[in-house]
């Protein structure tokens, strides 16, 4: 039996795929990056984890079922779920990790079970359009900029509310709404910043 490789923090992950780590409990991942590709993994996540596939690469086993993902999706897991991914190719994905201590305390820490995309029930990945891929990139982007700054209590806030942003919107789209039809603020900055 193959072993299984716990992912407790995002250093773990990134170590993985020999990217580099900036903060102990967040990362931007963007897979072209990657400097190591194991072919075949079980991981047993400890961390969030969202990802934006740009090409499919292979299988993923969520759970007892197949992912059902292709170019242009997002896949999500969750603390304590089991992935196992079979790589025939170099992913090209970007996406987010975050430990739940980054969130502990916070309202999006006491409403992120009701993130439904998260759950072992949601086998079926989110498939984005060409707006809603905008939107996920421009949340990572806005998160990265915090991450890249030092570190301060308003730099986790906005890290914070914008990844509350992104789950927000990934929601919508699993409610199957046009994003474009909702009024939602932008994920951004300056939004962040007026309501401090």
């Amino acid at each position: 039996m193959e072993e299984i490789i716990k992912l407790d923090n995002v250093e773990a992950y990134n170590q993985m795929f020999g990217l580099k780590s900036l903060h102990p409990l967040i990362s931007i991942v963007d897979l072209k990056e990657a400097t190591r590709f194991p072919s075949h993994v079980t991981m047993n996540y400890g961390v969030y984890a969202l990802f934006l596939k740009q090409t499919r690469c292979g299988d993923i086993r969520y759970g007892r079922q197949t992912y059902d993902y292709q170019e242009g999706t997002v896949t999500s897991f969750a603390p304590g779920q089991v992935v196992e991914v079979q790589l025939e190719d170099q992913p090209q994905a970007q996406g987010l990790l975050f430990h739940p201590d980054l969130i502990r305390g916070t309202a999006l820490g006491r409403e992120i079970r009701h993130y439904s995309f998260f759950s072992y029930s949601s086998s079926e990945a989110l498939h984005l359009s060409d707006t809603e891929k905008g939107i996920f990139t421009d949340c990572l982007n806005k998160i990265r900029m915090e991450v890249e700054r030092p570190a301060d209590r308003h730099s986790k806030r906005l890290i914070v509310r914008n990844i509350g942003y992104l789950l927000d919107y990934l929601m919508l789209i699993q409610s199957n709404i046009s994003i474009s039809k909702v009024p939602i603020p932008p994920c951004g900055l300056f939004n962040a910043v007026i309501n401090l």
